[in-house]
């Protein structure tokens, strides 16, 4: 009757999934109620025409619907297919889960079909009988059973650290998906930066050799001085040097491209569009930064390693409270093979034990000092991934709020010393100015050439990241369901989530 009643209280703990661990509680966001304002934070850009996001969230708009140009879309697709560090991601949230069923194990009773046979000499002056046999041979066959009756949640509680864990890691993997769609915008970007810079070194190039030529013309027929001609060559050296230099950029950009999406650039990608006519959401809302948790999943990770930690903690308690453990055995005993399944050769055994630690030279408690810590450190970090996160958007926002006053500055900047140039060539054909005024309005247009391009270039990296950093690029399109962090490596494959089944029956 005693033996019942202890099953019966056991399978009453384990139903309602008693454990020691701390009643869990969200430590407070470390940030402010909202983001700053005022200055820059008031300059924000409205709509472009029909590209304005129309008050979706960065999380509900697809990157397909954010990125428009679609030779950029068919290189995101082909490296959310074959990008590595995106599979490992995939490995290391499979590895997990696997994880996770191992403990989860621990919670039933395992059951194993064992077959043995012993042979045994047994000296005679030892025999019961004295004439007995010395030599004795035993056959079974049975089944073994053993089970630890999970009483203070031992168990239970290192089952609910692998789930929490088998969770952080399939944010990670969702973490590694939505920056790897802003990795590849960005060095596309950067490719297209380095393809507009060697537009303008190439018409500087041109436009300085044209330049020498004519004063080299005026030196060789005594007209022009040495002065002018080496102030010309200067620029044409310049221009050829910046040139080499940035053919070489952008042989690097291509492949760091082809590292981001995992193979060589298909021969038949989609036309591209140029820098300036990338035309990206500029309007997606901001929210509250408390939107961010659970828009971010680098945020919903560093909750689930909180949460691993905190169970922790549970099991390091249980350590200190008796382990309760039933094995069994019954099958068939018999001194020969041919007498295993003849009537009365059944056998069993039934041996409950119970494990009290007394003494562990203070090794529990260490466990649980150390469990203790080790939920300290995890909230710290899931406090600093909160303030990172406050700190990129608010970024993001600042940028957002200048760079287009800023282009429209350098655009003015870049027609000035067009003009500049126009009318110092002039002097300078008609004798009233010298070389150098022409040699310096060539190399400041030059320059806020170049600053322009790069302006448009950061400009849009900088809405690129605005939009991860607000939860973006998970969906492909606007209006999809999205998919669940544990979403198989096939993107958009229609498959049931890795752990799906598994985190369920848990």
């Amino acid at each position: 009757m005693q033996k019942h009643s202890l099953i019966a209280v056991a399978v009453a703990l384990l139903a309602t999934g008693c454990t020691l661990a701390p009643h869990y509680q969200r430590p407070a966001a470390p940030v402010t109620a909202t983001f700053p304002t005022g200055g820059v934070y008031d300059q924000q850009p409205g709509a472009q025409g029909a590209r304005g996001a129309n008050g979706l969230a960065a999380g509900d708009i697809g990157w397909r619907d954010f990125f428009v140009d679609p030779r950029l879309q068919q290189l995101i697709e082909i490296a959310l297919k074959n990008n590595r560090d995106l599979r490992v991601s995939v490995l290391n949230m499979q590895a997990s889960a696997a994880q996770y069923r191992i403990v989860r194990a621990g919670l039933f009773p395992t059951l194993d079909a064992a077959a043995s046979q012993s042979r045994q000499r047994t000296p005679r002056d030892l025999l019961a009988l004295p004439n007995g046999p010395t030599i004795s041979n035993t056959y079974s066959v049975g089944l073994n059973a053993s089970w630890e009756i999970d009483f203070f949640g031992r168990v239970q509680s290192l089952k609910d650290q692998a789930l929490a864990t088998y969770l952080g890691t399939a944010q990670a993997r969702k973490s590694a998906e939505i920056a790897l769609v802003s990795q590849v915008a960005n060095q596309y970007m950067t490719v297209l930066e380095l393809d507009d810079l060697l537009k303008v070194t190439q018409n500087t190039l041109k436009t300085a050799q044209e330049s020498f030529r004519i004063t080299k013309l005026q030196f060789d027929n005594g007209t022009g001085s040495e002065l002018d001609l080496r102030q010309s060559q200067t620029v044409v050296e310049t221009a050829s040097a910046d040139l080499q230099a940035q053919m070489r950029l952008r042989a690097q950009a291509d492949n760091a491209l082809v590292l981001l999406i995992g193979e060589p650039l298909p021969a038949d990608l989609a036309p591209g569009l140029p820098l300036s006519d990338q035309s990206l959401l500029t309007d997606i809302p901001a929210g509250l930064p408390s939107d961010l948790l659970t828009r971010r999943p680098d945020i919903m990770e560093a909750e689930e390693n909180l949460l691993a930690a905190n169970a922790n903690i549970g099991a390091a308690r249980a350590a200190f409270f008796p382990k309760v453990t039933l094995t069994g055995s019954a099958g068939t005993l018999s001194p020969t093979l041919g007498g295993l399944f003849k009537p009365g050769s059944a056998a069993w055994s039934f041996a409950p034990s119970i494990t009290l630690p007394i003494f562990e030279g203070g090794q529990n408690m260490a466990n649980l000092d150390l469990a203790n810590i080790e939920k300290n450190v995890q909230i710290a970090t899931y406090e600093k991934a909160i303030q990172t996160a406050f700190r990129e958007v608010a970024d993001g926002l600042a940028a957002r709020g200048t760079y287009d006053k800023q282009i429209a500055a350098l655009e003015r900047d870049v027609a000035a010393e067009q003009r500049r140039l126009d009318l110092s060539t002039l002097r300078y054909t008609s004798g009233v100015d010298s070389y150098l005024s022409v040699l310096t309005a060539q190399t400041s247009l030059y320059l806020a050439q170049q600053a322009l391009v790069t302006a448009r270039m950061e400009r849009l990296q900088n809405l690129v990241t605005l939009y991860q950093a607000l939860g973006g690029g998970w969906i492909e399109h606007n209006g999809d369901q999205p998919r669940p962090a544990d979403a198989p490596v096939d993107y958009g494959a229609a498959s049931a989530p890795v752990a799906a089944s598994a985190a369920t029956a848990g």
